[in-house]
């Protein structure tokens, strides 16, 4: 942005220049503008803002890495790209150095002889108006900046980060249909032989050409290529795993249809980085809360209050996530047979993801251990399948049990077992989609 708006300075600066060369050529009407002094002033004015322009953003890049040097060290570095990638801190810089450039062309067109001089009026009273605004965009920055490193407006901003990944890869509502995707390749192997038995004997796998995280992968081009080249794809990594090179990426069936023409056009589906992104790992900004939630329950840190905070964002996202239909494993062409198998997001797995390190950081922390269970109490309004009851039993247990192992209180003790007993009252609620009661899945977790 900041480069696009310098590129903005020096097209808004021909245009004024040009205005002015009109006016040069036309009656006295100088008077009519903001600025009517000689070419001195002009100098003077201009030279002032380009001055002022750099040396303010020379501070403003300063200011930034600061903050940036805070929030790596208090909420870990892998946040420093949701600063980076904030709009308003791009248009701030853009503003000084776009000003700065302005300033800098009209300086250079003023000119001064014996008989005759050429003073920009208009450049120069538009230099005026973009060095006030700049003022003002500097005022701004300074209150954003002031509250953006504030853990609540952090948090907030990674939540709506997942709360985003949440519609956009899981647009659909639950219902208590079950689709064809509900079912194992067993059994529809076994109902409709979309897949041979061979499929398990003569795979073949393709090999990454280079490492990295696995960033997306383009699902409709995967499909396009199934179905020209008649093969089923399998994928054995979701976006966020690791992938080293010359492992397998993914495998087809049957092999004889691999090639290296096939393998390239394959490997063009799917994008690796250096780094996780929540562009299809749903993950990613879960990982970053919890991070988040644990740094902050460390004995150097001990800053409760902030992991409280983190719990309920990600009840919220998960409660949100609970009310979703997953993609199952399976992607089908327009016949109705398998092209592709995935690993799949499952509810269990984010779950696990939010609050199995939290769980394991506030043992010896009651507030957080009920906060734990207050946030699980929440999602268990939203959950619609016995799958679902039956992790949040699990993990409500485990809370339980970490705690009778290392809390001493016996009144946080009675809370935290009001809590649990508060999770397993909602949990028993009658549920439309199945009549398995709560006691069903408690014995079988036993």
């Amino acid at each position: 942005m900041p480069g696009i708006m310098g590129i903005g300075a020096i097209i808004l600066s021909i245009f004024t220049l040009s205005i002015d060369r009109l006016l040069l050529q036309s009656i006295d009407i100088r008077g009519w503008w903001f600025y009517t002094g000689g070419p001195d002033g002009a100098r003077t004015l201009l030279s002032t803002i380009a001055g002022s322009m750099i040396t303010v953003a020379g501070v403003i890049f300063s200011i930034t890495i600061v903050v940036l040097s805070l929030a790596s060290s208090q909420f870990g570095p892998r946040l420093i790209r949701n600063f980076i990638d904030q709009r308003i801190s791009q248009m701030v810089l853009g503003t000084f150095i776009a000003t700065f450039v302005f300033c800098i062309i009209a300086l250079q067109n003023i000119r001064e002889s014996e008989s005759a001089y050429f003073v920009p009026h208009v450049s120069v009273t538009t230099g005026i108006l973009l060095g006030m605004a700049s003022l003002g965009v500097l005022i701004y920055f300074i209150h954003n900046i002031s509250i953006s490193i504030q853990a609540n407006n952090i948090i907030a901003r990674v939540c709506r980060e997942l709360d985003d990944s949440i519609e956009r890869l899981f647009p659909e509502e639950y219902g208590s249909e079950q689709s064809v995707n509900d079912r194992s390749l067993e059994d529809l192997t076994k109902e409709r032989g979309y897949v041979s038995e061979k499929y398990y004997r003569e795979i073949e796998s393709f090999a990454s050409e280079k490492s990295g995280y696995l960033v997306a992968y383009d699902m409709d081009k995967l499909l396009n290529i199934a179905v020209k080249e008649d093969i089923v794809i399998r994928i054995d990594h979701r976006p966020g795993n690791f992938i080293t090179g010359k492992n397998p990426l993914l495998w087809v069936w049957p092999d004889k249809k691999l090639d290296e023409k096939l393998g390239k056009k394959l490997g063009k589906a799917f994008v690796l980085g250096s780094e996780r992104t929540s562009e299809q790992d749903i993950e990613y900004p879960v990982h970053l809360l919890v991070e988040i939630a644990v740094r902050a329950l460390s004995p150097g840190v001990n800053d409760p209050f902030t992991a409280i905070i983190c719990i309920d964002w990600l009840g919220e996202a998960l409660s949100k996530l609970a009310g979703k239909k997953l993609h199952g494993p399976f992607y089908f062409d327009q016949d109705g047979k398998i092209r592709v198998i995935t690993k799949p997001v499952t509810f269990s797995g984010v779950v696990d993801a939010a609050f199995n390190q939290i769980r394991q950081n506030a043992a010896t922390v009651p507030a957080v251990s009920i906060r734990l269970l207050e946030a699980i109490a929440a999602i268990a309004h939203q959950v619609r399948q016995d799958e679902h009851r039956k992790v949040l039993v699990q993990h409500a247990g485990m809370i339980l049990r970490s705690c009778k192992e290392h809390v001493t209180g016996e009144e946080d003790l009675e809370d935290i077992q009001m809590r649990y007993k508060r999770v397993i009252e909602t949990l028993s609620k009658p549920r439309a989609s199945h009549g398995e009661s709560i006691l069903g899945i408690l014995s079988e977790i036993q």
